[in-house]
């Protein structure tokens, strides 16, 4: 009986062992391996929406004096062109990096050797929305009268409406943000005029 029931067991065992390993593999495989399917929202960034163009003729999807987080409704100049090198130098003070443009952005960073500044270049959604975050957060804004259509400062930075397109300059220094105003000021006449 002995050989029997061994050879049972092992008959048993036989089955038994590609089951458990099965439903193992099968287990491990829901605990996000490759290809796991992920719960939505769980880590993952919202998906991009997608906008269809204007149609032709259409009217621009921002007035002045529109919704900053509204999509702007004119034709988006370069970031770079808007402030030149000389100009970030200027409002920054000191020597900066050559520009990086990236979409609607530019950006002057400084030597890394110091001194800390930067001068942010933003058109467009970007910046009706940098625009409409200051608001939300209860930033003080300053409108500046003449400038653009519509156009308002903080400490840090200027927004420029004109002709449908949103404009901010965001200067980053280690110092008293009253030193900049005037700067800061300057500059968004500057961009108007190229608006």
């Amino acid at each position: 009986m002995k050989q029997i029931r061994r050879g049972t067991r092992r008959a048993a065992l036989g089955l038994v062992t590609p089951a458990v390993v099965a439903l193992a593999v099968l287990g491990l495989a829901g605990c996000g391996g490759p290809g796991a399917a992920v719960p939505s929202g769980a880590g993952e960034p919202p998906a991009p929406s997608v906008e269809r163009p204007a149609e032709p003729g259409a009217e621009p999807s921002a007035e002045p004096g529109g919704d900053p987080g509204e999509p702007t409704g004119g034709a988006v100049p370069e970031a770079c062109a808007l402030v030149d090198q000389r100009e970030a130098e200027q409002l920054a003070g000191t020597a900066l990096n050559e520009p990086v443009p990236v979409r609607e952005t530019c950006t002057y960073t400084g030597p890394v050797d110091g001194p800390t500044a930067q001068v942010e270049v933003f058109v467009g959604d970007g910046a009706a929305k940098f625009l409409g975050i200051e608001r939300e957060l209860g930033h003080e804004l300053r409108p500046l009268a003449g400038v653009g259509d519509e156009a308002y400062a903080t400490q840090e930075a200027v927004f420029v409406h004109k002709s449908g397109v949103w404009v901010s300059v965001r200067l980053v220094r280690l110092n008293d943000p009253a030193e900049n105003r005037a700067p800061l000021e300057r500059i968004a006449r500057t961009v108007a005029t190229r608006l």
